[in-house]
């Protein structure tokens, strides 16, 4: 059963737990669809248009118990504060306030620390603020490599904090990742960036695309798997 709230249901399993979903409507989907938002913890129910909204309702309703259970295996949250830890670049990092000064330092060990000055209220947001500037660093270093070996160009390579897509291509060579890649190991984020590279020339996933994608990474299967596996770790880190 649930509750209409306008855009948004509360479902109720057969165990009796709430489970929120968001409706949402896409002109371009072809058929419902039923997904996770590992951020917000919630589900999303999507409608190819404004008369399907009832038909969505009714298709995560119908699938309450399996949203609870999805929704139940979602890593803890992992708020930020001085003393957190979490991964960057696949490896253990720990963030420490400094006090007094300009400008964070990354220095290495078996266990990273994330030097951040300023005072502590802000940590989460200055944290953030040095991933994304590591992330566009690094995706940018990548997208020039695999579009060189593709031969293509893209017209701008922007990052986000996407919920449903680590990385998109537009139809006029713009390219946007999640900032969130960053805490991946390194061959991960490559993937995502080779992959959108690869749309560059394909606008699809044909075997043609996923030939020019292992040109780039040709453990391209591995990397993926790991982002199934791991994704919602990536999204469990609030700041």
């Amino acid at each position: 059963m649930f509750v209409d709230k306008g855009q948004s249901l509360t479902l109720i399993s057969s165990d009796g737990q709430n489970v929120n979903v968001r409706l949402e409507i896409n002109p371009r989907a072809k058929r419902l669809i039923l997904r996770l938002d590992e951020r917000e913890r919630e589900a999303v129910a999507v409608a190819p248009s404004r008369r399907h909204l009832k038909a969505a309702a009714k298709f995560a309703a119908d699938r309450a118990d399996w949203i609870a259970d999805r929704l139940a295996q979602l890593p803890d949250r992992n708020g930020l504060a001085p003393g957190s830890v979490f991964s960057l670049r696949g490896q253990p990092c720990r963030i420490s306030v400094e006090g007094p000064g300009r400008r964070a330092v990354l220095e290495a060990g078996e266990v990273q620390t994330l030097r951040l000055p300023g005072e502590v209220e802000t940590v989460g947001r200055r944290a953030e603020r040095y991933l994304r500037k590591a992330a566009r660093e690094d995706l940018s270093a990548a997208v020039t490599q695999y579009c060189a070996r593709l031969g293509v160009d893209a017209r701008r390579v922007s990052v986000k904090d996407t919920r449903s897509r680590w990385g998109s291509c537009t139809s006029n060579g713009g390219l946007a990742f999640s900032w969130r890649l960053i805490m991946a190991p390194p061959s991960v984020l490559d993937y995502v960036a080779a992959h959108e590279c690869a749309h560059l020339l394909e606008m699809n996933h044909s075997p043609r695309f996923w030939a020019h994608v292992a040109r780039c990474c040709p453990d391209w299967k591995r990397e993926r798997a790991w982002l199934r596996r791991h994704g919602g770790e990536l999204h469990a880190v609030s700041f």
